[in-house]
């Protein structure tokens, strides 16, 4: 959740007093915990999603479309996400106890209907459902598909206490590779192998065409805008647990700024497959979901309040995913 700034800087603001000492008038019920609170997956889902519909979409470009293998590779993938959200939380509540940054967690976890070694044991469970689709995967692509697991797992799990992440800012870096190039690598290297096996998986890997590494790349703009919303909801929570995110060490408006230019991007972008990459004018489809990023976007910059903010990192992460549905249907159209 950073990016680079100076290592001195102190917290932008501590966190609101009244928030601090508020109690939930009713105890969360377990949906709300677990699914609204801790799955989240009106932000999980969608930015999940949204490198596997471009990477489907430039399969069926090429003529190496194989969905199932791809669908297997993206449950693998969210599993993993959703171990590291939930890992998130964990640690959050682990490090930062009577933080109050979401209260009814706090709530649940003095009540009792809500205990860490619960979190720990959903965070085992989502990556012991990652396992089940990995032998699969494996007999498929070989060794590439165990690494970029890995991979996954190393950046997922590492979110929060991650040293790279909160300490040196390059939370954002790493989103718009994992979700920008990974993500989508990883489901096209399927699918081609898949239909045209993969006796030198490296090899295979390695021979990708150019446009595999290059068409996520509006997509991972999107989805580190969405964590980028967070940083600005969470700024005073995350100056105060001595994290250095942007909107921490250069202030609300750097934050508010790259998401705007990320946005933008991701608007660009098309102009440059259509040609450079000769992928055709239909890739310019994502051009039609412009009102909503603008709309998305004027409302980040207006946003005065906390709780303001709050509805925006699942717009935002709708955004990503209709972006690249648009994209993907742009690349199946310009075959």
């Amino acid at each position: 959740m950073d990016a680079p700034g100076r290592t001195d800087a102190a917290p932008a603001a501590a966190p609101p007093s009244a928030r601090a000492g508020e109690t939930p008038a009713r105890p969360p019920s377990a949906r709300i915990i677990w699914i609204d609170l801790l799955l989240y997956p009106t932000h999980s889902l969608p930015t999940a999603a949204a490198p596997v519909l471009v990477g489907l979409g430039l399969a069926y470009h090429d003529g190496v479309l194989a969905p199932v293998p791809a669908l297997l590779g993206f449950l693998g993938s969210w599993f993993i996400h959703v171990a590291g959200v939930f890992t998130d939380n964990h640690e959050l509540l682990r490090r930062h106890p009577g933080l109050q940054e979401h209260p009814e967690l706090d709530h649940a976890i003095a009540d009792g209907s809500l205990a860490l070694w619960m979190i720990r044991a959903a965070v085992a469970g989502w990556l012991a459902l990652a396992l089940l689709v990995a032998p699969w995967l494996w007999r498929i692509g070989g060794s590439p598909v165990l690494a970029l697991g890995a991979l996954g797992i190393a950046a997922s799990l590492s979110y929060n206490a991650g040293w790279a992440y909160v300490r040196r800012g390059l939370a954002d870096p790493i989103f718009l590779l994992m979700f920008g190039v990974v993500g989508v690598a990883g489901t096209y290297y399927i699918q081609v192998a898949a239909l045209r096996g993969a006796p030198a998986p490296w090899a295979l890997l390695a021979s990708l065409p150019l446009p595999v590494w290059l068409v996520g790349l509006p997509a991972g703009a999107i989805v580190t805008a969405v964590m980028l919303i967070d940083d600005l909801r969470d700024r005073a929570f995350d100056g105060a647990k001595g994290w250095r995110t942007g909107a921490v060490v250069l202030g609300p408006r750097w934050s508010q700024g790259e998401i705007a230019a990320l946005v933008a991007f991701a608007y660009v972008a098309p102009l440059g497959f259509w040609l450079g990459l000769g992928l055709g004018a239909w890739t310019l489809l994502p051009l039609a979901s412009a009102p909503l990023a603008w709309r998305t976007v004027r409302a980040v910059w207006t946003a005065a309040r906390r709780q303001d903010l709050a509805p925006l990192t699942p717009r935002m992460a709708r955004l990503a995913v209709v972006h690249s549905a648009l994209l993907a249907a742009g690349l199946a159209l310009a075959r």
